[in-house]
């Protein structure tokens, strides 16, 4: 069993007054990154265990997750995603069986929570992708029912989005309609837009850090930009926008308090070069959004060569053009609220362990020397393990060295591992 490291140990331990985060689902990347983004400031966000939380397999238990709710502390805010309890996780989401009152009914504790408490929630839930969902009705009922809960208060932000809208989705249409009935019934609290994965960790930002700060949006390829994304159904440039809004940016054309460089094609060795002197101009993040779930080998290797990887406010290439997006923009955000050093170090760390050494390269590797049917076995893990610590030690700030690794969900898209600095 993957050992929590000391760093994330601190940030789930009980501290009074911290926020309380409920994630989609187990993932590391919507359930460790979001908490290790909110405890930047030195604070310990509640997180529900991993078991408690849903997997691809097995939805999670909406009372379980509701009687742990209701023993954490109730004097910060809830950030929370509602298709955990209401349907059991994101896959749930897409296939589960509950009629609208089933699910609705599932997400009363958190009615509850609010009226005990008085804080706010902020909350996301999601339109699912094609052509996994089986009852796109009973999802938008209850969806349209969130609204009637932002309009009363219950939620102080709602975030509605669309997961993975490939070419013939219907999600795109449904959310263009729901953004329309939101701004027909003056709800300033609703926000419409794709994604899923990075929505938790945009809503801490938005919730930790309220005060708006300003963001200026560079693309290495300004003509590709322009044009409808995969997954998404929108423009990269109103996709950059949607993500600055959701993580508390006004993007704006110059004199911006962080740079967001978006690597969408083009030479990635002249794209590490202006990422650079970008750097001596002041704050940046990196999003590599050139493919899907793919960094871009030879952008991240002159970055490192130059040292400039260990300067970067944030960097995201874990995910969809939106994940990448999201996580780098929320990240970043709290980055500029004077973070803990050790633990700005820490994150930024994990990152490029997770989005550059795992995403761009090991994952290949791994995928060659393990079927992915043996992947969750003693040695597939021994595997993992064994050709992940090839990469380390690790330098950003500190030197890192890598304790231990595992594949949570039995499958090679994503890795949780242990990282300790020395």
């Amino acid at each position: 069993m993957l050992r929590p490291t000391l760093f994330l140990s601190i940030l789930l331990a009980a501290q009074a007054g911290a926020q309380t985060l409920l994630p989609l689902d187990s993932r590391p990347a919507t359930r460790v990154l979001p908490a290790l983004i909110a405890g930047l400031d030195g604070s310990a966000p509640h997180v529900p265990p991993a078991v408690l939380l849903g997997n691809a397999a097995q939805e999670a238990n909406p009372a379980l997750l509701a009687a742990w709710l209701n023993t954490q502390p109730t004097d910060g805010p809830l950030i929370a995603s509602l298709d955990a309890l209401a349907y059991g996780g994101l896959v749930q989401s897409r296939k589960s069986p509950l009629t609208a009152a089933g699910a609705l009914a599932r997400l009363e504790p958190l009615r509850e929570w609010h009226t005990q408490t008085g804080q706010p929630v902020y909350a996301f839930i999601t339109l699912p992708r094609e052509p996994d969902a089986t009852d796109r009705a009973r999802n938008l009922e209850v969806v349209r029912a969130m609204l009637d809960w932002a309009s009363v208060g219950v939620l102080a932000q709602l975030d509605i989005t669309w997961d993975d809208a490939l070419p013939g989705s219907s999600a795109p249409a449904e959310g263009a309609a729901l953004a329309k009935e939101a701004a027909d019934r003056g709800l300033t609290n609703v926000r419409v837009y794709p994604g899923a994965d990075e929505v938790l960790s945009m809503l801490v930002a938005r919730a930790l850090a309220p005060h708006p700060r300003t963001v200026q949006v560079e693309y290495s390829d300004p003509v590709a930009a322009q044009k409808v994304i995969k997954y998404e159904g929108i423009p990269l440039t109103q996709s950059a926008a949607n993500h600055a809004a959701g993580s508390g940016f006004a993007v704006v054309d110059s004199d911006a308090d962080l740079t967001l460089y978006v690597f969408n094609g083009g030479d990635p060795r002249k794209a590490a070069l202006r990422i650079s002197a970008l750097l001596r101009r002041g704050p940046v993040a990196v999003a590599d959004v050139e493919k899907v779930n793919l960094g871009n080998s030879r952008l991240w290797a002159d970055l490192t060569t130059l040292r400039q990887h260990a300067n970067l406010r944030a960097l995201a290439a874990w995910g969809t053009p939106g994940n990448n997006l999201g996580s780098a923009l929320a990240h970043a955000r709290l980055a500029l609220n004077s973070p803990d050093p050790l633990r700005q170090d820490a994150l930024l760390a994990r990152e490029y362990t997770n989005d550059v050494i795992y995403s761009t390269e090991l994952r290949a590797q791994l995928r060659k020397a393990v079927p992915e049917k043996e992947l969750d076995t003693p040695q597939g893990q021994a595997e993992l393990l064994r050709l992940a610590q090839s990469y380390f030690p690790l330098r950003i700030g500190n030197e890192y060295v890598l304790e231990d690794a595992a594949s949570p969900w039995g499958r090679s898209f994503e890795w949780d591992f242990d990282l300790q600095a020395r």
